[in-house]
């Protein structure tokens, strides 16, 4: 059987063609010239992302997205052959294979209505002092990696027209879907909710999970597309580090409101190419990089909770915070409902083994009536809700503390050192984290 997977190989020209190509939004198919594996078969739907150098800074790193000149590896993404999808090989021709798994939005409700509205939260998250100290996200970016967002949809429930970024945003090669205009869906749920706290705010359109990003299916894309969205991401925000590069905004924010429900949608443990619990994944490598260049990337806990677990979670319901959504340099987030009562389908730590984990970081609020996305009266739910909540709350406070005064590993810090603390005991829990975050004590502390 076919089983797709990600091959990290040494430069070599038509590689650097296919990441250039992607940059440009042309199609990769240069891969296919490439000297490949002879047990590897290239998916040329997915371009070339170059990874750096195993041995590189993290400067170097960022400087290869700018630059795949500067790269010496690049990841590819492709088919082997296995007689058991748990039996990959571990490399081709010496060449390391990582997963390629499915991915998917964390949005589940288990048919309950929603708790409260989006006035709520913003009376909750205490919206009206931040505006009073001009903390807006004025000057932001805020990158939706998601399935795309309508704005015609965010202005008619927002009641003004959001500030979208075109040139920036992402489109698949081959995609005719304009930044701004897919279906209304999980995308524009999340971006709705991104604004509530940062309603100046710039978004950018990064359609990882649409129906029109390059392989995969519509109902959970594959690992590869988010990688592939990241570079181009990093290769936006990377050159800040050279004269002339985004200078624009005064910072990134990246949300992710997806992850991996079960562990059988990936490699089987004990194998070195694992996404879920391997901080050397290709994808787990470019966020780090991604974070080394100064974006704050802020990732949904997931809706394996034990009182409430989505289906698709089989039932697992600890150590389920897996992957990126556990890494040490992102900010992971719980759910809470408006009455600061957690949500029983949202994951509790502490996270996989092999990765950090003291996740969540902190608890957000979900389950409220806000974009109607999904249909009149339907609540924003899941902790797909929680994160960009706390991803606008991220850019506001962005408007006036820039990321090369107080890094993201700081200013995470410094929000979970203010975050209202709940549930049992003191300091870290693994319902809410370091507590319920408090953006307007998180501003005192930091001085705006």
């Amino acid at each position: 059987m076919r089983v797709s997977v990600i091959a990290v190989m040494p430069s070599q020209p038509p590689l650097l063609e296919s990441a250039i190509a992607s940059r440009e939004g042309r199609a990769p198919s240069a891969v296919a010239r490439a000297v490949l594996p002879s047990k590897f078969e290239v998916d040329p739907s997915v371009a070339a992302v170059p990874l750096g150098s195993p041995a590189a800074t993290a400067e170097a790193r960022v400087a290869a997205s700018v630059r795949p000149e500067r790269s010496e590896q690049f990841a590819v993404t492709g088919f082997v052959e296995a007689d058991d999808p748990q039996r990959v090989p571990e490399a081709v021709d010496g060449n390391p294979v990582f997963a390629n798994p499915e991915i998917a939005p964390l949005i589940t409700c288990g048919g309950s209505p929603p708790v409260g509205d989006a006035n709520n939260v913003k009376t909750k998250l205490n919206v009206s002092t931040l505006t009073s100290r001009g903390l807006t996200g004025d000057g932001v970016a805020i990158a939706i990696m998601d399935t795309g967002i309508n704005l015609a949809h965010l202005t008619a429930k927002l009641g003004f027209t959001p500030k979208l970024d075109v040139a920036n945003s992402w489109r698949a090669p081959g995609s005719t879907v304009a930044p701004g205009t897919h279906p209304v869906h999980h995308g524009t749920m999340c971006a709705f909710d991104a604004l509530l706290a940062a309603p100046k705010a710039t978004l950018l359109d990064f359609p990882i999970l649409a129906s029109t990003a390059p392989g995969g299916a519509m109902v959970g894309r594959t690992l590869s597309v988010a990688l592939l969205g990241f570079a181009q991401l990093l290769a936006f925000w990377g050159v800040a580090f050279a004269p002339g590069g985004a200078q624009q905004f005064r910072a990134l924010v990246s949300n992710n409101s997806w992850g991996i429900y079960h562990p059988s949608w990936d490699f089987p443990a004990g194998h070195p190419g694992r996404f879920i619990d391997n901080p050397n994944h290709p994808f787990n490598v470019i966020a780090k990089t991604l974070a080394n260049a100064g974006a704050d990337i802020i990732f949904a806990a997931g809706n394996c909770g034990a009182q409430c677990a989505d289906m698709r979670c089989q039932g697992r319901t600890t150590q389920a915070i897996m992957g990126a959504n556990a890494l040490a340099e992102v900010l992971t987030l719980a759910g809470c409902d408006t009455n600061d009562q957690r949500v029983g389908y949202s994951s509790q730590g502490p996270s996989i083994s092999g990765m950090f984990a003291q996740k969540p970081d902190v608890t957000s609020y979900t389950h409220f009536k806000g974009s109607e996305a999904f249909g009149p009266g339907s609540p924003d739910s899941g902790t797909s809700a929680a994160c960009p909540v706390a991803a606008g709350i991220v850019a506001a406070l962005r408007t006036k503390v820039a990321p090369g005064t107080v890094p993201s590993n700081q200013l995470f810090a410094t929000i979970r050192a203010n975050a209202i603390h709940a549930g049992a005991g003191t300091g870290w829990n693994g319902d809410f984290g370091f507590g319920i975050i408090d953006p307007v004590a998180t501003a005192t502390a930091l001085g705006v």
